[in-house]
């Protein structure tokens, strides 16, 4: 169990200067001690520190005793926004107080693990202290190879008994067939002699099976020989493949275009839940479980919603909500649409994925008679959405109103007029009966994403955004670039001034 003690003013002194360094690496005071449940022979090093929206901090402390590893003996502590310690949140009830002179060597101690797990040590047993049971113990660390994989195992350093062990997760390359995107390899995680659907590249990314049920934490996926889905619907992995390959093709988009980590910027992954309810017509991103969510569609006008563009689209609702945190509703909302729209545009072209080919159609695989939800080009096609700036834009559905921020983008990036594109022909018009010359995808989706991440609010409407991607393309290109150019006509061919 772990404690967690509210520290009063006379500590806060002492507790802020231990953590207030940066790697933080001291002995305890005094008064220290008593909140850290710390001995004098005790050590703290800061391993990460995380921050709330609020400005308040959680610093991880890893502690050592005698120099030695103690095995749940870390700490964190939480700091208020101005600096003072608020809590402390520990394992240790007391302070440690055991010798820590083995009675075995370290020989013995590999030959122990080896011989309780019927497989062959590697490496070299070290000294440290397990502080996991209810009674500290002096410990070796030792790794034992077995049929299974990879076993870390804690031996006693005094009488050679397994004390714990538990398996290695190993980083394994899958083979997986989706649904949409066909056959693709996927990073996967070893754990034992199984195999889970959870990449550690990317921040231990992974997908479960919600087992068409709407509430519960559902199922992770795991398999026996690290191929999943067979392309089939009735191979219940088939969709979690497409999840998979999904999440980990807009990571590789975020990282390689803009050096984003993850879609909160901080290296952690999100997860995927698939077979959400029964026939669910739908998919999303939630902020309150990181995750997408992926409906089955109804077998007749829609299929599967886990597609490249709908993932990169739902994720990027994520970047947003960490960045501008545009509004959603009126015409921030239908900046936030669009946004993801864009976005999940360009995943789709950088997969460059054989079976799904980078377009300018949303949502095109998803409706089973391959009309798309929304045109890019010419967003009115789909007879709702709007393709020119009005002041009434503001009063419609946020997927209708995130056309004219669509309509800028494709101008932008591709261009006016007639354009085939990976074998698509497109056509756009212009509001104003301008020519708009395109950048290319790359410096456009560059222009869009700085200015979602520098210069937006959550307040910010189609003449800010304007304004926000005339100075991203400033700090990008120039204000005399052919790209600041381009991107002040664009605006204008959609009526935004």
């Amino acid at each position: 169990m772990r404690t967690r003690v509210i520290l009063s003013a006379t500590t806060l002194a002492a507790a802020t200067a231990l953590i207030g360094t940066t790697p933080a690496t001291a002995a305890p005071t005094a008064t220290f001690a008593a909140l850290f449940a710390a001995s004098p022979s005790d050590t703290f090093a800061t391993r990460d520190t995380q921050f709330d929206a609020n400005g308040i901090s959680h610093v991880h402390l890893n502690r050592t005793y005698h120099g030695l590893q103690v095995i749940g003996g870390d700490v964190v502590a939480h700091r208020n926004a101005d600096g003072s310690v608020r809590e402390v949140t520990r394992t240790l009830a007391s302070p440690l107080t055991l010798a820590v002179t083995p009675a075995l060597s370290a020989t013995s101690a590999n030959n122990a693990a080896a011989a309780a797990l019927g497989g062959t040590a590697t490496g070299t047993a070290t000294l440290a202290v397990s502080a996991r049971e209810t009674t500290p113990t002096l410990v070796y660390r030792t790794e034992v190879t077995t049929a299974a994989g990879l076993q870390h195992v804690l031996v006693s350093a005094a009488t050679g008994a397994v004390v714990e062990k538990w398996a290695e997760e190993q980083t394994a390359t899958g083979t997986g067939t989706g649904y949409n995107v066909g056959p693709v390899s996927l990073e996967t995680t070893l754990s034992g002699s199984t195999y889970q659907l959870k990449d550690p590249t990317r921040g231990n990314t992974y997908t479960v099976d919600m087992n068409n049920r709407r509430i519960g934490a559902g199922t992770l996926f795991t398999d026996a020989d690290n191929s999943w889905g067979t392309g089939a619907l009735t191979d219940r992995a088939t969709l979690a493949v497409d999840a998979q390959y999904g999440v980990s093709e807009t990571w590789d988009f975020y990282l390689s275009k803009f050096g984003r980590s993850g879609i909160a910027g901080d290296g952690t992954g999100s997860y995927n839940r698939v077979h959400y309810g029964n026939s669910y017509l739908n998919a999303s991103w939630s902020d309150t479980c990181f995750c997408m969510t992926y409906g089955d569609g109804n077998g007749t006008t829609y299929g599967p919603f886990v597609t490249l563009d709908v993932a990169g689209h739902e994720m990027t609702h994520g970047v947003t909500s960490r960045t501008a945190g545009l509004t959603y509703s009126g015409e921030s909302g239908g900046l936030n649409e669009s946004y993801s729209d864009i976005m999940g545009t360009l995943v789709e072209f950088y997969s460059n994925n054989a079976k799904d080919t980078g377009d300018y159609l949303i949502g095109e695989k998803v409706v089973t008679s391959g009309t798309p939800l929304r045109w890019m080009d010419d967003p009115s096609k789909d007879g709702s959405s709007a393709k020119c700036w009005s002041s009434t834009v503001k009063n419609l559905d946020v997927h209708y109103s995130s056309g004219v921020g669509n309509h800028a983008f494709f101008l932008l990036a591709v261009g006016s007029g007639a354009h085939t594109v990976n074998g698509v022909a497109y056509n756009s018009p212009t509001c104003d009966s301008s020519t708009v010359t395109g950048i290319g995808n790359d410096d456009a989706g560059a222009i869009f994403y700085r200015a979602l991440t520098t210069y937006m609010t959550s307040s910010t409407n189609y003449s800010a955004a304007r304004t926000a991607t005339l100075k991203a393309a400033t700090d990008l290109f120039g204000a005399s670039s052919t790209q600041y150019t381009a991107t002040a006509a664009a605006w204008s061919a959609v009526s935004v001034s």
